[in-house]
């Protein structure tokens, strides 16, 4: 029988990924494939390897991949360092953006290119100010997301976007995210261990991850989170065990 199934061009794809930080082994075997212009969701409790995979993903030395592959557009940039693979068009959006001083946000926008906010979220208000200096979480969560798509990225890696914000400000920037990874047709992979901004991202996929392993990939992300938010994690690992 011939398979009739849509092929989808995959932006970014991971094979059998190993990464250990200070000699210690994180991520133990992750497979994820992300294609152009999706939305996927990377869930677990703390200490699972999220954060770690998207530092391994973006290349940062100490995340030292020993096994496994990272492609972005089917360009193995497994050996690249950082600004090499920002180059190819990976972006990550940091769970607490450093303090840059003396570095104005408009100047850096300016600097990177003339890209600005849309559809009536404004943040004419940031642009005189340093880079995170004495802002608020929502605040220095809406720089990251400036300077972020100003690169024009093709994959967008957010970390905890809504660490720290109550659910108003999650909604106003995930709207704002949803809008332009629309117009620019990227993909991005957001990292949460905070299922409720899953109701405005709406992701394609969504993936669990638990000890270094992503144990569970759906496309019922609403079946996944109410089943994580009424029994824990723990439920998701049974149901690995029972399906394995």
């Amino acid at each position: 029988m011939q398979n009739h199934a849509k092929k989808v061009n995959t932006t970014l794809s991971i094979k059998d990924l190993h990464v250990s930080v200070d000699d210690k082994e994180v991520l133990r075997g992750v497979d994820l494939d992300i294609g152009k212009g999706e939305v996927h969701a990377l869930l677990g409790p703390n200490a699972s390897g999220k954060s770690t995979l998207a530092y391994a993903i973006m290349g940062i030395p100490e995340y030292k991949v020993t096994k496994g592959r990272i492609y972005l557009n089917k360009k193995d940039l497994t050996k690249l360092p950082p600004e090499g693979r920002a180059k190819t068009g990976i972006a990550l959006a940091f769970q607490n953006p450093p303090v840059v001083k003396n570095v104005k946000l408009g100047d850096l926008l300016n600097r990177i290119s003339n890209t600005g906010l849309d559809d009536g979220i404004s943040g004419e208000h940031l642009l005189k100010r340093e880079l995170n200096k004495g802002l608020s979480g929502g605040e220095k969560k809406l720089s990251e997301l400036m300077q972020v798509f100003s690169l024009k990225p093709k994959l967008i890696i957010f970390d905890e976007l809504d660490s720290g914000l109550d659910i108003e400000k999650v909604k106003t920037l995930t709207s704002y995210s949803k809008q332009m990874l629309n117009k620019e047709n990227a993909s991005a992979l957001v990292i949460t261990h905070n299922g409720e901004i899953l109701r405005f991202l709406k992701p394609e996929k969504i993936h669990v991850m638990i000890n270094g392993k992503i144990i569970c990939t759906s496309d019922d992300w609403k079946t996944v989170w109410r089943t994580i938010k009424r029994y824990g994690y723990e439920k998701c690992k049974k149901c690995r065990v029972r399906s394995s």
